[in-house]
């Protein structure tokens, strides 16, 4: 059963350390059989009030390897960076 990560980042702070992030990101999740799914793009509120900036969702084959991505020593130093860059809100989210 495939799980999703979604992150919307809600505003960078340092566009630097965003751009080494995601230089080196890409090889950590797909060592997780991740791919991306999302990577920003047009948005449409078609109900409520939610206001997304730039969403970004990666798709795993399970709930476990997504949470193991997230939570792994290969990610630590990315994901704080990450946090450092940006101010941002992010889900995992099991699929169907």
């Amino acid at each position: 059963m495939s799980a999703y990560c979604l992150f919307d980042n809600l505003t960078v702070k340092d566009p630097e350390k965003l751009e080494m992030y995601k230089s080196q990101v890409l090889s950590i999740v797909e060592k997780y059989q991740g791919k991306y799914v999302v990577l920003g793009g047009e948005t449409e509120v078609v109900e409520g009030a939610w206001k997304p900036t730039y969403l970004v969702m990666i798709e795993f084959p399970s709930l476990a390897l997504a949470k193991e991505w997230y939570h792994s020593e290969d990610y630590k130093a990315l994901k704080a960076l990450r946090l450092s860059a940006t101010d941002s809100s992010a889900v995992i989210i099991q699929g169907l």
